[in-house]
């Protein structure tokens, strides 16, 4: 490895950074009343901790519904994947919902709407890449006005006035900041490839926005979109600072793009959620990989900042450190989630730290003024693939602490093991496939052998859009993960891609044409491998686990999820006794005064004979479980809670299958 490369990837932190300890805080929306949810992440730290305890331990099984509101009519046609975490402030709730991303004001205490505004984008919003509902809102106030901010799904920056629901005339043009101008690249304000999920983040007069894309699994071309971060004034929308996570010639970091791949290379946005530390002046990007996700020959080197976390100035944009988590990314383990910011105490010394969650089932610990690890990151020698035209890093990091909350890579011993016969079908499977540890690279799909390699935490994680939270009493951070294996091949299919190879598997050629064409089809293209319909991982399939970050240790882990029905009901498992498997799903927890609290993914049947999901609360001290309360619907966006009036309420947005979307808000019976 060069000087250069280690001294680029590594980041450094300037002895300026070091004097930002000492800089006044930010006017911003952190310390909300008591019992508000003013942010996405509860706060701009991003770590969904209330310490409401109205609801505990005690009473969380007799929660009954408080009110719901189904977001049907938020457009042209119902949405069955709510994403919304809504906000609560002074008896208000904000959130995002419906196909068309409509904006909607309810009253916190009954549901009823208050106002709805949404922008009908015609052939852009259709041609958006990131559509229906999105994430949810922010909220900004100096005192006197109240804004709510949203990005809509054409990827415009829309400013409302809180009351009332309309744009606010001084904001941009008419309310409005089209997204896809003065971002330093030309685009075609219909087609082009860029809009963003996640809620903004503002802080002060100051409003961040990131940018995403299209899954890079299949891309048509090389060249893409790039997807920088911009901060915009609140009060009028003027564009304040630009940060191009591709950097441009004379840029730092721009000499890890080599064979100047940086200037016609996309992607690189950051589609999750930011953290903000005000008293730093710092907001944190948790930036993705680049075009494309699994194939990196057209942009070879370590490709900053992608797949790492950066810390700006939040008044110029300025970086302060970056930290690459993965070099040359070629697995699509970007980063997913927001960082929290966790104050924390390490054999004595008080740490201001983040803590990163990844897809890889790693947290990284650093010190979020200076970028350093907290704890030893080791850059340990990863296989190295066999496709000619990639490039390779010969190393990755890897954390001493925490221990990754996942399995990470795949063996033999990984494989199920219900009954022998259903080992002996899955090693038969398994053998069509490359397995090895966490970064084995893909492999040129071949019909004959191997099909792909066969890739554990998948390219959904690990952990995912939904992140983590965080309990600042303890210092216990708590996470979501799933456990699925999927293959991962690569093709060369000019007719799709500019591209040397996408992802893809390699067709049976003794299949019709039709069942040929598109580079293979059904699980073996990047779906979860099975064995009778099982995973051909054993499980736990989904789990929740506690770690404390004063320490870097692991306190507790569950699975988290019932069993599923056609794993329960299985003809081959008959007589068998499975423990509680956990289920998959994109799932977030929410912590309070003593509970850990998250509602499953995917429906089963319960003993009455309904189906549906339980939104389950767990004792956050030892992971036991201490009540559940029946959804009609899977959790599809993160719970949030709020006090109102002396009452405690739980929102969480459920959905799927047949059902369509929904707040629905509990509370104690009574009330």
């Amino acid at each position: 490895m060069t000087r250069t490369f280690s001294r680029l990837v590594a980041g450094a932190a300037s002895a300026a950074c070091l004097l930002l300890w000492f800089t006044m805080p930010l006017t911003g929306q952190s310390r909300a009343a008591a019992g508000e949810w003013r942010t996405y992440g509860g706060d701009l730290r991003q770590t969904r901790y209330s310490a409401l305890d109205q609801i505990n331990a005690a009473n969380f099984s007799t929660l009954e519904v408080a009110w719901r509101f189904k977001t049907d009519n938020l457009g042209p046609r119902p949405e069955f994947n709510l994403q919304t975490t809504p906000l609560m402030v002074n008896g208000v709730l904000y959130a995002t919902g419906g196909t068309r991303r409509s904006v909607i004001a309810l009253d916190a205490r009954t549901g009823e709407l208050h106002w709805k505004f949404s922008l009908d984008e015609g052939k852009r919003g259709e041609a958006a890449p990131r559509q229906l509902s999105g994430r949810g809102v922010a909220y900004w106030t100096n005192g006197k006005e109240e804004r709510i901010l949203y990005v809509t799904p054409g990827y415009q920056l829309v400013a409302l006035d809180a009351k009332i629901g309309r744009p606010v005339p001084a904001f941009g043009k008419g309310g409005v900041v089209d997204l896809k101008l003065d971002d330093d690249q030309d685009m075609d304000p219909v087609t082009g490839e860029i809009g963003l999920h996640a809620a903004p983040i503002v802080s002060g007069n100051t409003i961040v926005i990131g940018a995403a894309h299209l899954s890079g699994a299949t891309p048509k071309s090389r060249k893409n979109q790039k997807g920088y971060v911009r901060a915009f004034d609140v009060q009028t929308g003027k564009r304040l600072w630009i940060f191009h996570t591709i950097p441009l010639e004379g840029e730092f970091g721009n000499e890890t793009w080599e064979r100047n791949s940086w200037s016609y290379t996309g992607n690189g946005g950051v589609w999750a959620h930011m953290a903000i530390d005000e008293e730093l002046g710092l907001v944190y990007l948790p930036v993705e990989d680049a075009t494309g996700d699994y194939y990196g020959g057209h942009r070879p080197g370590a490709n900053l900042f992608t797949s790492g976390l950066v810390a700006l100035d939040l008044r110029t944009g300025q970086r302060k450190w970056n930290y690459q988590f993965i070099h040359h990314d070629i697995w699509d383990w970007d980063i997913p989630c927001a960082p929290i910011l966790a104050d924390i105490t390490v054999n004595g010394r008080r740490i201001r730290a983040i803590a990163q969650p990844t897809k890889q089932s790693f947290v990284y610990v650093l010190d979020r003024a200076t970028g350093e690890p907290v704890w030893p990151i080791e850059e340990r020698p990863v296989p190295k693939g066999d496709v000619a035209t990639e490039w390779y890093s010969p190393t990755q990091r890897f954390p001493t602490k925490p221990a990754p909350f996942d399995r990470q890579g795949v063996t033999l011993d990984d494989l199920i093991d219900f009954t022998p016969e259903l080992k002996a079908e899955a090693v038969k499977l398994a053998s069509r496939y490359k397995i090895g540890p966490i970064f084995t690279p893909a492999v040129v799909s071949k019909f004959e052998g191997p099909l792909g390699t066969l890739m554990l935490p998948s390219a959904g994680g690990g952990a995912n859009w939904p992140g983590g939270s965080y309990d600042p009493e303890t210092g216990i951070l708590y996470i979501y993960s799933t456990t699925v294996a999927t293959p991962l091949g690569l093709l060369n299919d000019p007719k799709r891609s500019d591209m040397d190879y996408i992802r893809g598997v390699a067709p049976n050629p003794k299949a019709p044409p039709a069942a040929a064409a598109g580079g293979g089809g059904g699980e073996d293209d990047g779906g979860a491998l099975t064995v009778q319909g099982l995973p051909i991982i054993k499980p736990p399939y989904g789990r929740i686990t506690a770690i404390d970050l004063n320490k870097g240790e692991i306190v507790w882990q569950i699975p988290h999820g019932e069993t599923p029905d056609n794993i329960r009901n299985h003809p081959a498992l008959k007589g068998l006794t499975i423990p509680r498997t956990g289920r998959q799903g994109r799932i977030g927890t929410l912590t309070t005064k003593t509970l850990v609290v998250a509602g499953e993914g995917g429906f089963f049947t319960l003993p009455d004979r309904r189906r549906g999901a339980m939104l389950r609360a767990y004792d956050k001290a030892t992971g036991q479980e201490r009540g559940a309360v029946y959804m009609p619907a899977p959790q599809t966006g993160s719970p949030m809670t709020y006090m109102l009036n002396g009452q405690q309420y739980i929102v969480v947005s459920i959905g799927g299958g047949n059902y369509s979307s929904e707040l629905m808000a509990l509370r104690l019976p009574g009330q």
